[in-house]
């Protein structure tokens, strides 16, 4: 499963909540924060050099950095080329679908078009469920 598919498959409900490119990706783009941890979910590592900043250096490190799969024991992801960042393979769906990678160059190249995406989508997702007053 790839690309659209894949995410428009683990998440269901966005399908009927957000413009659905812009809104599935930036919502990714919370992966700007922490990272993963091998006892808590198999993966390791985090997405960027700055795991406690929100800005939009997911969507840069996904656009300029050069990926490929990891050789190792865990769940497969991918690393740059210092070995020191990674990404999940829902993340590099971002990129490899035309649709989404539209959307990840314009978030890495304004900060400010993420946040207010950001915001937007993160609301709706919120109010999943919940009637509006």
């Amino acid at each position: 499963m790839r690309g659209f598919f894949a995410l428009t498959f683990f998440f269901p409900p966005l399908l009927l909540s957000f413009p659905l490119s812009s809104g599935i990706v930036a919502l990714s783009g919370a992966h700007t924060l922490g990272r993963c941890h091998t006892d808590r979910s198999g993966f390791d590592g985090p997405w960027t050099n700055a795991p406690t900043t929100f800005s939009n250096l997911y969507f840069t490190e996904l656009t300029d950095n050069k990926w490929r799969k990891r050789d190792w024991s865990g769940p497969m992801q991918y690393e740059d080329p210092t070995k020191t960042l990674m990404m999940l393979p829902t993340d590099m769906a971002l990129v490899s679908d035309r649709k989404f990678r539209k959307v990840v160059t314009e978030f890495a190249k304004d900060e400010d078009a993420f946040r207010a995406a950001f915001a937007d989508s993160f609301g709706r997702l919120l109010d999943l469920g919940v009637p509006r007053a």
